[in-house]
């Protein structure tokens, strides 16, 4: 650390402020300098030839001259490999055991001195020399895990690695976790080190809050998700292929994955991307839902600042008729910012107020931070510290950063123990009136003028056991700390299902609740972001997420507010929310006519709650995220590979937000089959480009023909919207209602759609045929019966 460091932290963060994060920084600094000596000379490795194989039930182990492989197959078709005795455990991301491999599934001889496993659903070849390919039932090469290459310390330590992969000239990458730059990541480098990016983020700033390694690769011969389970940083560049004209070679797309440590291992599931998703989310842990209630509109603001000002706010929504179905406090209802306190000058009476806006209808959700004021006397550090609950360094030091409160300390999540004590502190929010809790820099962020504001990379953690250091559990502390969160308040509230969304997090972390954008800066890039995170994450399988709407920072126009706010009332996460100093983001705050249109888009919310409930049961059921890429029925239609603008919510609304100013028309690309504009009933038939209107009033929505939709209806009761089918063809639906009961098993009722004599007909279907549905129907789309629009390519 320099002057111009220590300059830098004063400008930031202030001069009593700033001078402390200069000496946490430098702390930080003489930190690793001990506990992370240099790596001196290293040497490089290969697998080098074959030298053997020993079969085993799904595959075996592959044996080279400087390394061995363990190859397997499970019954479902999922792959799994390992280089260096590398096994499926210990693992963060698995849900349980791993799958069990396939008995019919056998190692055997392939050309070229390779071994081969062949499955009903998948090949898998191992050259030579190390190279891995999965290949489809027909032979087909989906991707080309060339030799890996190791580094490794001569005087000891952990091995970094590099392994290259190659998929086809015509594939797509995704994923990645969430990426602002997405949903369609396209050439360049991806770090994968969970990140505060300083500040508010737009399109072009990476890394973010949540990073995984996992590839969804879309291509015309099929769909796969490859994941290297490492939680080590590491950094991805990938580049697209290209596909020779004429009598040319393609060139192979390409993925390049370096690691600073830990094992190669990886996983590749194969299939329809609603396949992937369900096999993956079976590996990795179905996704949670959330009460009901937080599938309504939330409100937020850093900066409330009293008791009477929630209350305003609150009131402010009833009397315009906006409904709102929680409220969230953000670190300053804290008494100075110190976790799990209460500012009992501005809010008083906590429960009291809790208990009065849940009589209408309205819960209060907490801000929970990880980082603990390091002072004795605070009850929360007192506790832990008596506990050996805090992060320390090599020499058995409590390792402590700068953060809201001041000087903090850590819980070290990967200890089984230490959640159980961090997990019993939620008692307390939830006396207060708290009906969820929202986990915030949680990286964990360790304020710095200079580098990543984490903490040392040399700080120790225990790792269930194992022992290891931050380079290891800096990417899942997030995870654990939703883990601690999540495991707490079921036994806690057992009659009651948790609702909790963390920043940060890992693969996996779906099993404990959902995520938000983070500090998304607020502008037109900003709002095309937001979308690109939600679609990207949910292809990661976490489904339940969404954007601060307005943006974190800045001042939005009304128009740019009212865009964000209809893109965010189709989104499941839907929430509102600002900075301190940026601003209100209620809907009146913007005009009369904001407030008008604000208002349908919330009341349009509301009649569609139980379509979201019924996609957040499906995805707990499926693994299919409620926000799609059009693509998701269609992979191998290039054009919707490409299309980043629109998205499906579930299989039957495709919804295109307005994403650059002054528009009130925009194009939008269809998928195959007969689609209804809802607003104005014009049927279109797709696959192409149709061009709709899209006034300031709304965005554009249309709806599948055939779809059968759960709404609210005026009783407030659920009944069935159905688009009607095309001639000659059927439509369906299903409905989930709400469980609140946690591991209750939801019920699911499947209808179907038919025309008959030109009048819709909808039945339910079960396993004793189909009957009239209970539910009172009410059909739309009548414009089937004529000439519908063709779209153009």
């Amino acid at each position: 650390m320099d002057g111009r460091d220590l300059v830098r932290s004063v400008r930031l963060f202030g001069t009593v402020r700033g001078l402390r994060v200069a000496r946490s920084a430098w702390r930080r600094r003489r930190t690793d300098a001990w506990g992370l000596p240099p790596r001196g000379a290293e040497r490089a490795r290969v697998p080098g030839p074959v030298t053997g194989a020993e079969p085993a039930p799904g595959g075996g182990i592959v044996r080279f001259a400087r390394s061995e492989l363990l190859v397997r197959v499970a019954a479902t078709g999922v792959v799994f490999w390992g280089w260096d005795g590398a096994e499926p455990e210990p693992s963060y991301a698995l849900d349980g055991a791993p799958p069990k491999p396939d008995p019919r599934a056998e190692l055997e001889p392939d050309k070229d001195g390779g071994w081969r496993i062949v499955s009903e659903r998948v090949t898998v070849a191992v050259s030579g020399h190390g190279g891995v390919e999965i290949r489809t039932p027909g032979g087909v090469v989906l991707r080309r895990d060339l030799p890996p290459r190791w580094w490794e310390p001569v005087g000891g330590g952990p091995a970094r690695w590099l392994q290259r992969s190659e998929v086809a000239a015509d594939a797509r990458f995704f994923g990645l976790g969430g990426r602002a730059s997405g949903p369609r990541l396209r050439d360049g480098a991806y770090r994968l080190w969970n990140t505060d990016p300083r500040g508010s983020f737009g399109p072009g700033d990476d890394p973010l809050y949540i990073t995984m390694p996992v590839q969804l690769v879309v291509a015309d011969a099929g769909t796969h998700l490859a994941f290297l389970d490492n939680s080590w940083e590491g950094r991805v560049t990938l580049r697209e292929g290209e596909e020779g004209a004429g009598s040319g070679h393609d060139r192979p797309g390409t993925s390049e994955v370096r690691m600073g440590g830990g094992p190669l291992r990886c996983w590749v599931v194969v299939g329809t991307p609603a396949r992937v998703l369900r096999m993956w989310t079976g590996l990795t842990g179905a996704p949670t839902p959330p009460p009901s209630w937080a599938l309504g509109h939330q409100h937020a603001r850093w900066g409330f600042g009293s008791e009477r000002e929630v209350r305003r706010v609150v009131a402010g929504y009833r009397e315009r008729g906006l409904p709102l179905s929680a409220v969230h406090l953000d670190i300053d209802h804290y008494d100075g910012h110190r976790v799990f306190t209460v500012d009992a000058e501005r809010f008083p009476d906590l429960p009291g107020l809790a208990k009065d806006l849940r009589t209408d209808g309205v819960r209060l959700v907490s801000i929970v931070d990880p980082a603990v004021k390091a002072e004795p006397g605070n009850e929360v550090y007192d506790s832990g510290a008596a506990a050996g609950a805090f992060v320390m360094d090599g020499r058995g030091r409590e390792v402590r950063g700068e953060v809201w409160p001041g000087e903090c300390v850590y819980p070290d999540f990967t200890d089984p123990r230490v959640r159980a004590w961090w997990g019993g502190l939620y008692e307390e929010r939830l006396a207060q009136g708290f009906s969820g809790v929202w986990h915030d820099m949680n990286e964990p962020v360790a304020f710095t003028p200079f580098g990543d504001m984490t903490l040392p990379r040399s700080a120790r953690h225990c790792l269930e056991g194992r022992g290891g250091d931050h380079r290891e559990a800096h990417n899942v502390y997030g995870l654990e700390m939703a883990r601690a969160g999540h495991e707490a308040l079921r036994k806690l509230r057992p009659e009651e299902r948790p609702f909790l969304f963390s920043r940060s997090g890992w693969v996996g972390m779906q099993r404990y609740g959902g995520t938000w954008s983070g500090d998304v800066a607020t502008g037109w890039p900003g709002l095309r972001a937001s979308l690109a995170l939600v679609l990207g994450l949910g292809l990661c399988g976490v489904p339940y997420s969404g954007p601060d709407v307005g943006g974190f920072d800045g001042h939005p126009s009304p128009e740019l507010f009212l865009r964000w706010f209809q893109l965010g009332s189709f989104l499941p996460l839907f929430r509102t929310h600002a900075a301190l100093g940026a601003g209100r983001r209620e809907p009146w705050e913007f005009g009369p006519q904001v407030l008008g249109h604000a208002r349908a888009a919330l009341l349009e919310r509301e009649r569609l709650r139980p379509y979201f409930v019924t996609l957040a049961h499906l995805a707990r059921l499926t693994g299919a995220p409620y926000v799609r890429p059009l693509w998701w029925g269609a992979p191998a239609d290039r054009a919707l590979r490409d299309c980043e603008d629109a998205f499906l919510l579930g299989d039957a609304l495709l919804v295109a937000p307005v994403l650059e100013p002054g528009a009130d028309r925009r194009a939008v690309r269809l998928p195959r089959g007969l689609w209804f504009d809802t607003a104005s009933g014009v049927a279109y038939e797709g696959p192409g480009q149709v061009l709709v209107d899209a006034p300031l009033s709304r965005i554009p929505v249309l709806a599948r023909a055939g779809a059968v939709i759960p709404v609210r209806g005026g009783d407030g009761g659920t009944e069935l919207e159905v688009w009607s089918p095309a001639p000659g063809r059927t439509g369906s639906g299903v409905v989930v209602e709400d469980r609140a009961v946690p591991g209750s098993r939801p019920v699911v009722e499947r209808y179907a759609s038919r025309l008959v004599d030109g009048r819709v007909v909808v039945e339910r279907v079960s396993d004793a045929g189909a009957v009239r549905p209970e539910r009172r129907v009410r059909a739309r789309g009548g414009a089937a019966e004529r000439a519908p629009r063709r779209a153009q390519p």
